[in-house]
């Protein structure tokens, strides 16, 4: 199947300048032509702008998504360099989810300490909770 741009752009998600950026520093492959010169994107390229949409939502710097692009034209073997940037990533990305994790902790306990609150019960460390947060 074959898309114009505003498609893909819909379909992806992503802006038509987001999709010529992504073009201009390499993260994307120029798409084929039709016969009137106009970008026509397959669906591997939606398929690979959707890897490249979920690595930009892990934090993932461009400048790491530009090596991830640059090596996978190099086949098997650079797998091994692929896998290490994505274990990096990962590691980041588990960290922040350890992070926001706690942070869920902390609304839940404080929600948790607002409906006792309102429902007449006073957990024992109410009042020393209430002027610390």
């Amino acid at each position: 199947m074959s898309y114009s741009i505003a498609e893909a752009a819909r379909r992806s998600g992503l802006s038509i300048d987001t999709l010529r950026y992504y073009e201009r520093i390499k993260l994307l492959d120029p798409p084929a032509r039709d016969a009137a010169g106009r970008r026509a994107y397959s669906d591997t390229d939606l398929t690979w702008l959707e890897f490249l949409t979920k690595l930009r939502l892990t934090g993932m710097p461009i400048r790491a998504m530009r090596e991830y692009a640059s090596l996978r034209h190099r086949g098997v073997a650079s797998t091994g360099r692929r896998k290490a940037i994505l274990v990096e990533q990962r590691t980041s990305v588990a960290a922040r989810i350890a992070e926001l994790q706690s942070c869920m902790d902390i609304l839940d306990y404080k929600i948790n300490n607002y409906s006792c609150l309102e429902a007449g019960m006073y957990p024992e460390d109410s009042q020393a909770q209430e002027v610390s947060a």
